[in-house]
C-alpha cells in the first residue's frame, strides 16, 4: 500500500475496533490518523472471540484476537498467532499485520511508515506503548516517572461511573492523541483531573494489596506474590503491579479473584491475572506467564503479563480450583 493507496483507503473503512488499554489507544490514534478514520469502538479479547459485536471488511482491529473478518488486523500477542495456526490461517495472508513486537502500536507505526509519511510525534508515544504494554522498565523509580505516558495510562486506572463514560474519555484520548504530541496530551486538563484522583486512591490500593498478599508454601524463594481478592464480596479495584512496591525482590505477582455476573453479582468463576516485576522481565530469566495461561488452556497474554478464566459450578469447587490451578502455575513457572 504506497502513499497514493494510502490516500485513496481514505473513506474505506468506516471504524477502528481496539482494545480499551494504552497501546490499543495509541494504535487507534495511528490508524485514525493515517486513515483518516473518526469512529472508534473498544473491546477486550474476549468480546472479539465470542464475536459479540459485529465486524465487517469495512473495520480496522487493532491489538485483539483476529476476528472473522476485517479490512485490516494488527496484533502481536503470541497466544493470537498461535490461534491462527491452529485455524490453519497464515498471518501473511491477513491484510494489516502480524508481528512479535513489545506493543501493538509498534506493530501499527512500522507498518505505516513503511507506506507513507507518518508525523514523527506519534514516535514518543510509541515508545511509551512499548514500555507500558511490556513493562520494560529499568528499575522501580524508572517505572515511577511520571512520564507523558504514565500520566495517561493511570488516569485509566481510576473507576469510570459508566461504560458510556469510560468510552467518550477513550474516544477523547484518541482524538487528542491524533492531532497533538503526547506530551501536550498528557497535561490537558481532563486528563490530570484522573491522573491526580489516581495518586490519591493509591495509597487505598497499596494497603489493599499488603491485607491480600501472601506467597504459597512451595515458594521458598518468595518469587510469586499471590493476591488473593476472592474474599471480598466485590472484587477491589487496584493495580496489582504496586505489589512491587511491598515486595520489589519478587519475580511476579498473581492475582486471583471472582468474576461478576450481571448485574454485578459476585459468581463462584474465577479469574487470574499475573505479571512479571522489572527484575522477571530481564533477560535471562527465562519466565513465560502467557505460555503458562495457554498450558492450563485458561487463557493467554504476553510473556510479561497474561489472564485466565475458569468456571465454577460452586463455591466449594471454587476454592478447590482455585488452590489447584494456583500449584499448577507455581508448578509451570518453576519449571520454566
Amino acid at each position: 500500500m504506497t502513499l497514493s493507496l494510502l490516500k485513496k483507503s481514505e473513506g474505506v473503512y468506516e471504524k477502528i475496533i481496539t482494545h480499551h488499554d494504552f497501546d490499543g489507544i495509541v494504535s487507534a490514534s495511528i490508524c485514525g490518523w493515517v486513515l483518516k478514520i473518526k469512529k472508534v469502538l473498544f473491546a477486550g479479547p474476549l468480546v472479539i472471540t465470542r464475536n459479540q459485536i459485529t465486524i465487517t471488511e469495512k473495520d480496522v482491529v487493532c491489538d485483539l484476537p483476529y476476528p472473522l473478518q476485517c479490512g485490516l488486523w494488527f496484533d502481536h500477542h503470541e497466544g493470537n498467532l498461535q490461534e491462527l495456526e491452529y485455524r490453519r490461517i497464515d498471518p501473511r495472508s491477513i491484510p494489516g499485520r502480524f508481528a512479535l513486537r513489545p506493543s501493538c502500536s509498534r506493530v501499527v507505526y512500522e507498518y505505516f511508515s513503511e507506506r507513507a509519511e507518518v508525523p514523527s510525534r506519534f514516535i514518543e508515544a510509541v515508545d511509551e506503548a512499548d514500555r507500558i504494554d511490556s513493562f520494560s522498565y529499568e528499575s522501580i523509580e524508572d517505572w515511577r516517572k511520571e512520564t507523558p505516558g504514565r500520566m495517561i495510562d493511570l488516569s485509566l486506572k481510576v473507576r469510570f461511573q459508566n461504560p458510556e463514560e469510560h468510552a467518550h474519555y477513550l474516544r477523547n484520548l484518541v482524538k487528542e492523541l491524533k492531532e497533538r504530541p503526547i506530551q501536550e496530551v498528557a497535561h490537558l486538563d481532563f486528563i490530570q483531573t484522573r491522573f491526580k484522583r489516581y495518586r490519591e486512591e493509591e495509597s487505598r490500593m497499596l494497603k489493599i494489596l499488603q491485607d491480600a498478599s501472601s506467597f504459597l508454601e512451595e515458594d521458598e524463594k518468595k518469587e510469586i506474590v499471590v493476591v488473593d481478592l476472592t474474599p471480598y464480596q466485590r472484587r477491589p479495584y487496584l493495580i496489582k503491579n504496586l505489589a512491587f512496591l511491598l515486595y520489589p525482590q519478587a519475580l511476579s505477582v498473581l492475582e486471583v479473584y471472582n468474576l461478576m455476573d450481571p448485574p454485578g453479582v459476585k459468581s463462584n468463576h474465577l479469574g487470574f491475572s499475573m505479571s512479571l516485576s522489572i527484575h522477571g522481565n530481564r533477560q535471562g530469566i527465562g519466565k513465560n506467564i502467557g505460555e503458562i495461561m495457554r498450558t492450563l488452556n485458561i487463557g493467554d497474554g504476553h510473556p510479561g503479563a497474561a489472564s485466565g478464566q475458569i468456571r465454577c459450578r460452586s463455591k466449594q469447587e471454587m476454592l478447590k480450583k482455585k488452590k489447584e490451578i494456583l500449584n499448577q502455575i507455581f508448578r509451570l513457572w518453576s519449571h520454566q
